[in-house]
């Protein structure tokens, strides 16, 4: 498996991966039903990396090249600190890791960017996600005003008092 930038040539990929997710898993991940991608929307968020966001992919060989089996995107608020972010990992790779490695990437990288929150909104019954927030030291509270939504959030240290943080 690599895990690396995504790029605006991955868009064909992105949208296999986007095939293959059940619609189960599209709900999770977008909060609504939904059966096809907004193409002009993929377009315009790979164009906005690096600029204005960030965007990985963990890529695993396939017979056409590759598969995209997870991706996490954290997109910058106009305040210049914080960031949101949205994961998702495909159902083959799930409880394998992935996900934590794919936040710590997206969170060890939005902290050298500059930011210093990151948040994401997630829904209750998505328990996976909120105990991989929660383990990774998010606070998890709920959305005012909607009690499907919890906001996970991290306060982010700078770079240099992260690595002294560590043991």
């Amino acid at each position: 498996m690599e895990l690396r930038a995504v790029c605006p040539a991955d868009e064909a990929e992105l949208l296999q991966a986007f095939e293959r997710m059940s619609s189960d898993a599209r709900y999770m991940r977008f909060m609504h039903a939904i059966r096809e991608p907004d193409i002009e929307r993929v377009r315009s968020a790979l164009a906005s990396f690096p600029e204005k966001g960030i965007g990985l992919v963990a890529t695993v060989p396939a017979a056409d090249g590759i598969d995209i089996v997870g991706s996490a995107i954290a997109v910058f608020a106009n305040d210049g600190a914080s960031c949101e972010f949205a994961i998702t990992v495909a159902s083959a790779f799930g409880g394998a890791g992935l996900a934590t490695t794919l936040m710590n990437a997206l969170i060890d990288e939005a902290r050298r960017r500059g930011r210093t929150q990151i948040e994401g909104f997630v829904l209750t019954q998505n328990q996976p996600m909120l105990r991989l927030a929660r383990r990774l030291g998010f606070s998890v509270e709920m959305e005012p005003g909607d009690p499907s939504v919890r906001v996970c959030r991290m306060a982010l240290s700078k770079p240099s008092d992260a690595a002294a943080a560590r043991p």
